[in-house]
């Protein structure tokens, strides 16, 4: 069997040199430039069962150069490398048709694993163009390597119909993953239609997802289209799908079966062509080990598992982030803002229990509130030290660390009773001195944008609307 010629192009000589040794030790035939103009040469002339290109060469981008060698030779396996490791780098490498793109650095093993793969698989592979135009907002932040995996295994699934599964700690931004997957597929020009489990009454779930007829139960005075409908030719994203009743979970399984459902009170099957991303913060194994949750449908919908990293376990994809949110921020009108390097070590100490969320929320803050250009230490120190709770129910500036504000709160104001009965009303007290400062802080927090604020809480954005007219809150409003 003759040898498998490789072509190589970096204008990095130490590259070249490595990659040409492990190439070689592995049997292949390598040719080396250091230029793109030598590669289409090569490629122009026949040569070469497989190129591995890096991005940015002296004479041209190797993304202007993958269409014309996709044109002349479609079947030619191109590798590409890049140390611009974001998420637009990956997509674009798979939409210009690249076997793989692999971040710098990377794992010579791999590399070779994958040159081998690419060798030996059918050479018919789909290619999908998108205009530049379509990459002008980058909807993933993120260079450390558990980012890198995510963005390479999203340019996989681009232009499929794979059910995926996403797990990931809450403010992880499995939304944002489910809506990249979307907006960069085969079916961007579809619906993206989102629906979270747990802001559903449990017992409205199954008319929510797939519609009711009218009578179909009381209240019912008319006939309703679901989500499904809603989301024919498009996505579905069944967010905190661990919260499904096992009614609505039968009904979703034989979606996912038969590619068909029925609306509440309905005879008649619906054919829906609709892609299923679901996610979740709970474990749904435990679930199933619990019977809360059905073995076969978690089979069905964990065709692809996609598990997002909490934030504490990619703390060098900080900066990226604090800068990201900070130009959001200054797109919405706020004073832009930089941090010193004493508040980005003090960010990187911090556990961050609310993930990517949470620092968007204190960078908002933080342009928001602080008059100064540049963030210290001292002020970051100040915003995510533990909250204390004072006399009188007034709330910390954070609301991320409830729950130990809460402790503290109980702790301060019912000492006296640890083995007795509480006192009367213990709830509707907490309540009453609670509530109203953590909704008004989380209105702030959020510039007075509601949607934003009732996710944080993890409230119905129509509860978090009729608390605060019941409560005659005052709504935090840019410029007040």
């Amino acid at each position: 069997m003759p040898t498998s010629s490789i072509l190589v192009a970096d204008d990095d000589t130490a590259i070249r040199t490595v990659l040409n040794q492990a190439l070689s030790r592995a049997g292949y035939e390598v040719r080396l430039t250091g230029n793109a103009a030598t590669l289409w040469r090569w490629i122009s002339q026949g040569e070469g069962d497989l190129v591995i290109t890096d991005v940015v060469m002296p004479d041209e981008n190797a993304f202007d150069l993958l269409p014309r060698i996709k044109k002349m030779r479609p079947n030619l396996p191109v590798i590409v490398m890049s140390a611009q490791n974001t998420f637009m780098t990956a997509i674009r490498a798979s939409e210009r048709g690249a076997y793989e793109y692999l971040p710098k650095p990377f794992d010579l093993k791999e590399l070779i694993a994958i040159v081998g793969r690419a060798l030996s698989e059918p050479k018919e592979r789909p290619i999908a163009a998108k205009d530049d135009g379509e990459f002008d907002s980058i909807p993933l932040v993120g260079r450390s390597p558990a980012m890198q995996e995510i963005y390479r295994i999203l340019a996989r699934l681009m232009q499929t119909d794979l059910t995926v599964m996403i797990s990931g700690e809450s403010g992880t931004g499995k939304e944002l993953v489910a809506r990249a997957l979307h907006d960069y597929g085969k079916r961007r020009n579809g619906p993206f239609v989102a629906v979270n489990m747990a802001a559903i009454p449990r017992d409205l779930i199954e008319s929510e997802l797939f519609g009711h007829e009218r009578g179909a139960f009381t209240g019912a005075n008319a006939r309703a289209t679901g989500r499904f409908e809603q989301a024919e030719g498009g996505t579905l994203f069944l967010d905190e799908i661990g919260d499904m009743p096992m009614e609505a979970q039968t009904r979703l399984l034989r979606v996912l079966q038969q590619g068909e459902y029925t609306t509440v009170g309905g005879r008649t099957p619906i054919k829906t062509d609709v892609r299923i991303v679901a996610a979740s913060n709970k474990d749904l194994r435990i679930l199933i080990q619990q019977g809360l949750f059905r073995e076969d449908l978690f089979f069905r919908l964990n065709v692809v598992p996609l598990r997002l990293p909490p934030l504490r376990e990619r703390i060098e994809d900080l900066p990226d982030l604090i800068r990201h949110f900070f130009a959001l921020a200054e797109k919405d009108g706020l004073p832009p803002k930089k941090l010193d390097a004493q508040a980005i070590e003090r960010m990187k100490q911090h556990r961050w229990p609310g993930n990517v969320r949470e620092l968007e929320n204190l960078a908002r803050r933080l342009a928001a509130l602080y008059p100064q250009d540049i963030i210290t230490g001292s002020v970051i120190e100040g915003e995510l030290a533990p909250p204390a709770v004072v006399s009188g129910g007034s709330m910390p500036q954070s609301v991320d660390n409830l729950g130990a504000a809460v402790e503290l709160y109980l702790a301060s104001h019912f000492a006296g009773f640890p083995n007795a009965l509480p006192p009367p009303g213990l709830y509707h007290r907490i309540l009453k001195e609670i509530e109203i400062p953590l909704l008004t802080a989380a209105l702030a927090a959020n510039r007075g944008n509601q949607i934003r604020a009732a996710d944080l809480l993890g409230l119905n954005r129509n509860t978090l609307r009729k608390k605060i007219r019941d409560l005659d809150i005052q709504v935090y409003r840019s410029g007040s």
